[in-house]
């Protein structure tokens, strides 16, 4: 007897393979799940905790003393620390700077980071039970309902709005680039979502809705391909919330991710994408 397989459809497929490859991107090494730290440098050389040495900036360099005793060596290089070395960071840069600890000496990496002009340093520890314990984001079922063609309506110009972070010490700059305008299930007037660009033309906008803080972080993220263009010069892209995501911040205390704009806020419950991991 011949058992036929039901059709897995194309789009609910695909949508699988978009989870599999984000979980996967989040269980990697030294990833956003390791997140142990973030601590601001001061301008004289001190012990920062979770990390050996002794740490310090004078405004426009960072600074590592530290002796070979202490494990310490260089990510790019694995040559060991033994004496004072510098990097120099420009703002919203990082820098996986060294490592140390473990059997094979890489337990836990010093990222160096750039944040609100001012340096910090941030741990990544491979043992961090937030990583170890991982087993993928908890998400709503898929609702093809929710994949959206929305138009896209480019500025003239960037437009550079100010915007908060998750760190309450850092401010942010949300370089909007148009907006995304769309209609959802049950609604009868349109949204309008700031945009930012991305490689190649891509876009992601950054919004609020009325899941937040009941089953979804207090904000999610979501990314489109690179506009359409048709031939009367209208722009269009699919606006798909089903790849909704979490921002770093929602997985750890120690992330500095921008929150969205004032007028992305949503009065619709967006019940789809990823949910607030610590809830479930």
């Amino acid at each position: 007897m011949t058992t036929i397989e039901p059709a897995v459809d194309p789009q609910l497929a695909r949508w699988q393979r978009f989870r599999n490859s984000r979980n996967a991107a989040l269980a990697s090494d030294h990833g956003w799940l390791t997140l142990t730290s973030f601590q601001w440098l001061e301008d004289r050389p001190a012990a920062v905790e979770l990390a050996p040495g002794l740490w310090s900036t004078d405004g426009t360099t960072a600074f590592l003393t530290a002796a070979a005793p202490d494990g310490l060596t260089l990510v790019e290089t694995g040559e060991p620390v033994d004496g004072t070395i510098s990097a120099v960071l420009s703002d919203e840069e990082s820098l996986m700077w060294v490592q140390y600890g473990g059997d094979d000496g890489r337990q836990v990496v010093v990222e160096l980071a750039m944040r609100a002009d001012k340096y910090a340093i941030r741990t990544r520890d491979s043992q961090s039970p937030a990583f170890t314990e991982f087993d993928g984001v908890p998400t709503f079922d898929f609702r093809p309902d929710l994949v959206i063609e929305a138009r896209f309506m480019p500025y003239p110009e960037p437009v550079d709005v100010p915007i908060g972070t998750a760190n309450p010490l850092v401010d942010g700059v949300h370089r909007s680039v148009g907006e995304l305008v769309f209609r959802l299930p049950g609604t009868d007037h349109e949204f309008h979502l700031h945009a930012e660009e991305e490689k190649l033309g891509a876009l992601t906008v950054t919004f609020h809705d009325e899941t937040n803080g009941e089953s979804t972080d207090e904000w999610r993220k979501v990314s489109t391909a690179k506009p359409r263009v048709d031939s009367s010069g209208n722009a269009t892209v699919i606006l798909d919330f089903n790849r909704a995501i979490n921002y770093p911040s929602a997985f750890t205390p120690y992330g500095t991710c921008p929150m969205p704009v004032k007028n992305n806020s949503l009065d619709y419950r967006i019940a789809a994408g990823e949910k607030e991991p610590g809830l479930f």
